[in-house]
């Protein structure tokens, strides 16, 4: 007779991420997991205890499978080489795994970004895209305030661009999106004195 084996929490949330990615939130529960293991439920309430607490863990499982090679993708780039690769990113996460995405970025919970990461403060008291700031604050003889502005505002702009693809059904091609993203991005560091060719950084 064979050996059982272990199911591991990673092995849990990979299951959970599969379901998640293929169906939705919604299609995430303790007995979906283990029909998806071939297991029964109790080795998956045993890592997590509740559905509450293995979302949380989710969240942060989910975020990293999407944005976890994002900093690689961006070392060793030109600033703004750099801040727009984030954006293609962004977008691609969107349109190739939108259930994710909505998870991670739209479907905001106390037990997810609202209370782990934000704590008391609103979103707009954040740095958005700090990695990109930090990098077109080293470079560029802008005010960092200036920066700031302009780096919030367009990533509000690339949000907004997510969020209407993923509702959308993906009807607005990802180069098309890449584009739109890109020419607000232009216009804005524009804005602040960073003048750059139309195309040249366009992913």
């Amino acid at each position: 007779m064979g050996r059982k084996t272990k199911i591991t929490k990673e092995m849990i949330l990979q299951a959970a991420y599969e379901l998640l990615d293929e169906s939705g939130i919604g299609a995430v529960a303790i007995k979906s997991i283990a029909l998806k293991l071939g297991c029964s439920t109790q080795p998956v309430s045993w890592q997590f205890g509740s559905m509450t607490e293995l979302k949380k863990e989710l969240f942060g499982y989910a975020a990293m499978k999407l944005y976890g090679s994002l900093e690689d993708e961006m070392r060793d780039r030109d600033a703004i080489e750099a801040f727009f690769i984030s954006g293609k990113h962004y977008l691609s996460g969107a349109c190739d795994h939108p259930h994710v995405f909505r998870f991670v970025n739209v479907d905001d919970t106390k037990e997810t970004i609202g209370e782990r990461i934000l704590g008391e403060k609103s979103i707009f008291d954040i740095q958005f895209d700090e990695e990109a700031y930090k990098m077109l604050t080293a470079q560029y003889d802008i005010s960092a305030e200036a920066i700031g502005r302009a780096v919030r505002d367009i990533v509000i702009y690339t949000h907004g661009l997510a969020v209407m693809m993923i509702f959308d059904s993906h009807r607005l091609p990802k180069d098309a999106a890449y584009r739109m993203m890109y020419d607000v991005g232009v216009m804005m560091l524009s804005s602040i004195g960073i003048e750059m060719p139309s195309d040249a950084y366009l992913p």
